[in-house]
């Protein structure tokens, strides 16, 4: 059975659950789930946990995003993004590139922003976009989003072309209309491209193509990373036989109090490794030395 994680460059056209399918095909219908979706327009880095990978999917789903986008100014949709049909028009200002980044820099840092209705978000167990292609509208409370950082690559005519790393949660189509707000128009995304998520800018992606040709070859595992990878910036502990043990049973343990890695502030999260270094899973720190069983793998539990 594969574990591991995928870095899929999902492709234009296809959603973020018929991409993890399709996945999950070429690995023998193993286990898994995608962290943090990808509109069907949009390309790029999906993050795939296969098999015992998923249990470290909640470590890395709150990572920040780097996206690259295209706005077409003067026109807004219904979506937000090309797929939507055309709402409104208007005029589009003439502008310096020293007045967009003007406009821009006020998109950084701590922001508000409305989801759309064209989302998963639910509402009394319903999809907004259900709601939304039945032409039904219903507020929306505004989230706290972060943009670290938002640049202008280019202007051409009525196209903007952007790049925004930024926190999850934030909807680049919202971000693509209030830049246009801003500006003095209406606007909507036409291309849009997540060019990684945190921790794997420098870390290569798969295409669909290429992972079919792999399967037809032999093993696609060659395309997996570990499920520990993403988890350096935790604390590691290294444990002894009867430590690992327990807390394969779901024991609490008590590491010696100058074990420093073993006692750091409560509720820390842990690598857990074996004496011969096998992941073993996610531990948390309890506190003088404690460390409690959090998200253990299975193909390392005791029978």
């Amino acid at each position: 059975m594969h574990s591991g994680i995928l870095l899929l460059d999902k492709p234009t056209g296809l959603s973020s659950n018929a991409a993890l399918q399709r996945v999950r095909g070429l690995f023998g219908g193993v286990k898994g789930g995608h962290v943090g979706s990808l509109d069907p327009l949009a390309t790029g880095m999906l993050p795939i946990c296969l098999g015992e990978a998923t249990k470290v999917a909640g470590e890395i789903i709150a990572a920040r995003k780097c996206y690259r986008f295209a706005v077409r100014l003067g026109t807004g949709t219904t979506t937000g993004d090309a797929e939507g049909a055309p709402i409104a028009t208007a005029p589009v200002p003439a502008l310096t590139r020293g007045e967009i980044e003007a406009v821009l820099a006020g998109f950084t840092g701590a922001l508000l922003q409305v989801p759309p209705m064209y989302s998963a978000l639910k509402r009394g167990g319903q999809p907004l976009y259900r709601l939304a292609r039945a032409g039904v509208t219903v507020e929306r409370a505004a989230r706290p989003i972060e943009v670290s950082a938002l640049r202008l690559r280019a202007h051409e005519g009525d196209t903007l072309e952007l790049e925004a790393l930024c926190s999850k949660g934030t909807y680049v189509r919202v971000l693509g209309e209030d830049i246009a707000a801003k500006l003095g128009t209406l606007g909507h995304l036409t291309a849009l491209r997540r060019l990684y998520v945190e921790p794997f800018a420098s870390e290569p992606m798969h295409g669909l193509e290429a992972l079919e040709a792999a399967c037809g070859a032999g093993d696609p595992a060659a395309a997996l990373l570990p499920a520990d990878w993403p988890l350096a910036a935790l604390p590691a502990v290294r444990l002894t036989a009867p430590e690992a043990q327990r807390l394969l049973h779901g024991q609490c343990i008590e590491r010696p109090a100058d074990d420093a890695l073993a006692a750091p502030t409560r509720g820390v999260h842990l690598r857990l490794y074996d004496a011969d270094g096998r992941f073993l899973g996610i531990g948390e720190a309890g506190g003088e030395g404690a460390v409690r069983p959090r998200r253990l793998l299975n193909a390392v539990a005791p029978v």
